[in-house]
């Protein structure tokens, strides 16, 4: 069987059969042409060819014009698009031991812990919050909430104030309503 395919197969390369030929002038662009490739989005019309030009048009969806082409996003913090400053500080550490390295084995190994966690922590921090730092995490936090605060305190202010007014006003309403009443000796009739 393997024989036979094989046979068929050269025979017809050999054959030079017409069907598999084709003519030197439509086999590409020669070298008087030119081949230019251009993206259109949306309904925009593909610009004409010239006789020394040839224009492939790419149509793309109309949403896409002013985007990154697909094949240039990535993500930022994926190894690939990382820095070799990065990498190579996270290589720094492999294999130390002794003073300062945060190991198991050596003397005074573990001395270097506290130091890569602060590290780690450092580094996660600025992940996290780019390049605010943690008071400005903190400040944040208490504006919102101090924010919050000013707002309910100046509303119940309001509200005892407006009820200091209207006990005020009961008082002037009582002592006027009694001073006709009561009447001074002085005024009573004889």
């Amino acid at each position: 069987m393997r024989a036979l395919s094989f046979a068929l197969i050269l025979g017809t390369a050999l054959c030079g059969n017409a069907a598999f030929a084709q003519p030197a002038a439509t086999a590409g662009p020669t070298d008087t042409e030119k081949v230019k490739q251009v993206f259109v989005y949306g309904d925009d019309p593909c610009p004409a060819s010239s006789s020394d030009e040839i224009v492939v048009c790419a149509r793309m969806p109309d949403n896409e014009r002013y985007r990154i082409p697909q094949e240039l996003r990535t993500d930022p913090n994926s190894a690939a698009v990382q820095s070799w400053v990065n990498r190579a500080r996270s290589i720094e550490y492999v294999g130390a031991e002794g003073i300062n390295s945060c190991s198991p084995s050596g003397a005074g190994g573990f001395t270097g812990c506290f130091t890569q966690i602060a590290r780690e922590a450092k580094e996660e921090r600025e992940k996290m919050l780019g390049s605010a730092s943690w008071a400005d995490a903190v400040a944040k936090a208490r504006e919102e909430r101090l924010g919050n605060l000013d707002a309910e305190s100046a509303q119940i202010e309001a509200q005892a104030r407006a009820e200091e007014e209207e006990a005020t006003r009961r008082k002037a309403a009582e002592e006027a309503a009694e001073k006709p009443a009561q009447q001074t000796p002085a005024e009573q009739p004889r």
